[in-house]
């Protein structure tokens, strides 16, 4: 009897298995506060509103949440919250009172840093889930010893006291506010992150470098700095920089000022009024010529750029990244200040 090839061994079951593509659901999007994140939930067979208040699962009862994005039927993968229902007059009620204990607690904290002294800014007061262990949130320039204030909140909630210092961009995340644009403030609205902005990018721009024009409500760099930066510097690429002398169809020229966007070169001659050319009209002074001195108007007083102390104390706060991650040294502890143990009652 003649010898077969042994069989090929079988393939995992898994292998040819198509991957589960994410399903179909009806998603709304939620704001447990008015300047928080918006979490994504499972409204199941509920069609939501914008405005409307529901009660989310959080496996505590339900918190009272507010609807920002209305209800879609899109794919999403993972887990999602999920809806209960729609608020009731009595879920309003309960959370009106969560609201009016996290004035008094808020209060009553600011009330006390004052009188201990404490160079902090308590800003947001957190009951969390359930009310057994309450969160402040601060900031503050330096590491603060709080451990007489949390005695203080701890026996007034009679609560597990969490203190967290975050920085100056957080903060403004947290609090929220208008910027100088009209419209709510980016970090508190969509920004999931913060990203590096440098006072480059608002040079790219040819913006006014003044500290009042380029910083946000925190006091850094504004973040809409970054938005379109990467279009400045691809639109600047072969235009003259400002102060270089240029070859143009009325004579040589310095550069005086540069439309990016509309790749418009401004220049100043000796004997003439400046003049506005195209970029493809305007080319380099070779550098075998002696350059020719030329005057170049001041711009006006207040569209002179700002202190170079100014700017460069805005390019040092330009390094705050903004982590939501505070620093490691005792800058987010639970119950304690600096080198000491958690307090709890």
């Amino acid at each position: 009897m003649n010898d077969l090839p042994a069989p090929p061994p079988p393939r995992p079951a898994g292998r040819d298995q198509p991957v589960p593509r994410p399903e179909e659901r009806n998603v709304v999007g939620v704001k447990y506060t008015p300047t928080g994140p918006t979490i994504d939930c499972d409204s199941g067979t509920l069609v939501l509103r914008r405005g409307e208040g529901v009660v989310v699962d959080d496996r505590s009862g339900g918190s009272v949440a507010t609807v920002s994005v209305p209800t879609t039927t899109r794919k999403a993968a993972g887990s999602l919250g999920r809806v209960l229902r729609r608020a009731e007059p009595r879920d309003l009620a309960r959370a009106q009172e969560e609201q009016r204990r996290q004035a008094d607690a808020l209060g009553y904290a600011r009330s006390r840093a004052h009188a201990l002294r404490l160079p902090i800014k308590v800003f947001q007061v957190d009951f969390g889930h359930g009310g057994d262990r309450v969160l402040f949130c601060f900031s503050s320039e330096r590491r603060v010893d709080f451990r007489d204030l949390v005695r203080d909140l701890s026996a007034r909630l009679h609560a597990r006291i969490e203190m967290r210092q975050v920085g100056v961009r957080d903060e403004a995340k947290l609090v929220g506010g208008i910027g100088s644009c009209g419209r709510e403030l980016c970090c508190s609205t969509f920004l999931a992150h913060f990203a590096p902005v440098s006072i480059k990018m608002a040079k790219n721009q040819r913006l006014v470098l003044n500290p009042t024009k380029v910083a946000g409500q925190c006091g850094r760099l504004k973040c809409c700095l970054m938005y379109e930066d990467a279009l400045y510097v691809e639109a600047g690429k072969g235009l003259p920089k400002i102060g270089k002398q240029v070859h143009t169809p009325d004579g040589v020229g310095r550069v005086d000022d540069l439309d990016v966007l509309g790749r418009k070169v401004r220049v100043s001659f000796p004997d003439r009024p400046p003049a506005t050319f195209d970029a493809a009209e305007v080319r380099p002074l070779d550098p075998n010529v002696t350059p020719t001195p030329v005057q170049v108007a001041m711009p006006p007083r207040d569209e002179r750029s700002a202190p170079e102390e100014d700017l460069e104390d805005l390019a040092n706060a330009a390094k705050d990244t903004g982590s939501p991650t505070p620093p490691p040294s005792g800058e987010n502890a639970e119950g304690r200040g600096e080198n000491t143990e958690p307090e709890s009652t």
